[in-house]
């Protein structure tokens, strides 16, 4: 089992920057982030897997976020510039524990997810 921890969230003005941090128990092979609106679905935010070069994000964000791990993959991160009010959401790490073939961007890809972390950017 894999448990996840998610930091970094708060309360930022419009082309502001944050930075969300998750750790992990154990080893993953795959990690990325998600996030929910109220109102609406949960959605795919950026992913990174076992190898550095392999990292894929939403067209929404990308240019303005990244996602990136430390050495030993028990730590992702997302770094988020340039925000928006509509990047208000809770923020979700998610994990993949076993090496399989998934769509990246599919919550379904995903074995462990952590609490959640509040992101709100004020106009």
């Amino acid at each position: 089992q894999v448990q996840l921890v998610e930091s970094g969230g708060g309360l930022v003005q419009a082309g502001g920057s944050l930075r969300l941090s998750c750790a992990a128990s154990g080893r993953t092979f795959r990690m990325g982030w998600f996030r929910q609106a109220p109102g609406k679905e949960r959605e795919f935010v950026a992913a990174i897997t076992w190898s550095a070069d392999s990292t894929v994000y939403q067209d929404s964000v990308k240019g303005r976020f990244t996602i990136s791990r430390d050495i030993a993959k028990t730590t992702v991160f997302l770094q988020m510039n340039s925000l928006k009010p509509e990047d208000t959401a809770v923020y979700y790490c998610a994990a993949r524990g076993t090496l399989i073939i998934a769509d990246p961007a599919s919550k379904d890809g995903y074995d462990y997810w952590g609490q959640g972390t509040q992101v709100t950017v004020s106009s």
